[in-house]
């Protein structure tokens, strides 16, 4: 199981990347324009630099909704490979079937 404080941290900051991701769309829509002037496109830059880095999406970790874990990570289900293979095993998955040979 996964620390507390660290599940909530991501937590707080998925709500900060929700709530920040217009402002900083607009921001880098005019970071990438070329046709603005240079000026223009490095006040945007410094504006873009004050907002709270949690609110950058490459800073949400993907982590386990079962666990916490934050490796070995599957998209598709959201849950680690760890808790898959527990539920798995338990047939509380459907689809996934322990394997004999």
């Amino acid at each position: 199981m996964a620390k507390t404080s660290a599940v909530e941290k991501n937590k707080r900051r998925r709500k900060t990347v929700a709530s920040q991701a217009g402002k900083r769309a607009a921001l880098k829509a005019i970071v990438m324009n070329q046709s603005l002037p240079i000026e223009e496109r490095f006040q945007a830059t410094l504006k873009l630099a004050s907002l709270p880095r949690d609110g950058s999406k490459t800073r949400i970790r993907n982590r386990c909704e079962v666990t916490g874990r934050p490796r070995a990570f599957y998209r598709k289900l959201k849950m680690s490979r760890i808790a898959l293979r527990e539920l798995g095993n338990s047939g509380k998955v459907p689809g996934i079937v322990k394997s004999s040979w």
